[in-house]
């Protein structure tokens, strides 16, 4: 089975909004061992077998639309037995050259952290090992010099304070409540510098309120396009790389000026996860 890609890149001249593309570099990790062995979120199923074919299939039509936009790819090797060590975004979070290291809530994937920890350090950053739970860039995103920061599933509270501390920045503590939603950036997707689109519905009242008062122009995405992970999303700022089945989603960013390209990952979301959970940043 071929994986299903569509590209819809409309000109920039459709729209009023001139959109400039900021330069990025990620780290991928090819799903050579993936599949679903265990039940860790509400998106997996062990009694239904994936494909791991499939799987790369998928993972490979992201990296080379990710060439195509200029982006420098780095890779991680995977290693057997981590069945989820393809949702690199997990892996931590890196910025102004320090990598914060994951400390993962399920001991399924607990040896991600310290493979991904030492890959950082091989790689040029500052490692720091963490003291409390957190699953990296899957509850942190940078937007508009401010963390953005998960809680409430896999993330803990205190992991919080520890970031806030090692990259002395502001940490904005946001409440996830929907269980299908437990990574922030199932949630949120960072559209540029000072502007998101989220869900509404997967946070508290006060997160909610937050998000309201600090993005009143952000995209509100509908049920239908979180389900399929449309969230889960990833962009330069002028080009969003977002799940094809979005398609809500992928009108109200053409209407903002942005170009997109949807694609189907529709094997990887067997073990929850989407284009972001397979995209770490790397800010050096």
């Amino acid at each position: 089975m071929q994986p299903e890609t569509t590209i819809i890149a409309r000109p920039e001249t459709a729209s009023p909004t001139t959109r400039s593309a900021v330069h990025k570099t990620v780290l991928m990790c090819r799903p050579e061992h993936f599949t679903v062995s265990y039940r860790i979120n509400p998106w997996m199923h062990p009694e239904i077998p994936t494909s791991t074919s499939v799987a790369i299939e998928q993972w490979q039509s992201l990296h080379d639309a990710y060439v195509s936009l200029g982006f420098d790819v780095e890779l991680i090797d995977p290693i057997a037995g981590l069945d989820d060590m393809v949702y690199a975004a997990n892996g931590g979070f890196t910025l102004d050259g320090h990598a914060y290291g994951a400390k993962f809530t399920y001991e399924q994937r607990v040896p991600e952290g310290p493979a991904y920890m030492e890959w950082f350090a091989a790689n040029g950053f500052e490692v720091h090992e963490p003291e409390h739970i957190n699953e990296g860039e899957g509850d942190f995103l940078l937007s508009n010099g401010a963390i953005l920061a998960g809680h409430g599933f896999r993330t803990s509270l205190e992991s919080h304070e520890e970031v806030r501390r090692i990259f002395d920045r502001e940490v904005v503590s946001l409440r996830l409540v929907d269980p299908a939603f437990y990574h922030l950036d199932t949630a949120i997707a960072i559209l540029g510098d000072d502007n998101i689109a989220y869900l509404p519905t997967a946070f508290d009242d006060a997160s909610r309120a937050e998000l309201e008062r600090r993005y009143p122009h952000a995209v509100l995405v509908t049920e239908e396009d979180a389900s399929v992970l449309g969230l889960n999303s990833f962009g330069d700022g002028r080009t969003m790389v977002i799940a094809g089945r979005a398609a809500d989603f992928d009108r109200q960013l053409t209407e903002r000026g942005y170009a997109t390209v949807g694609l189907d990952l529709s094997e990887l979301l067997r073990g929850g996860g989407g284009i972001k959970c397979c995209t770490l940043e790397l800010r050096r």
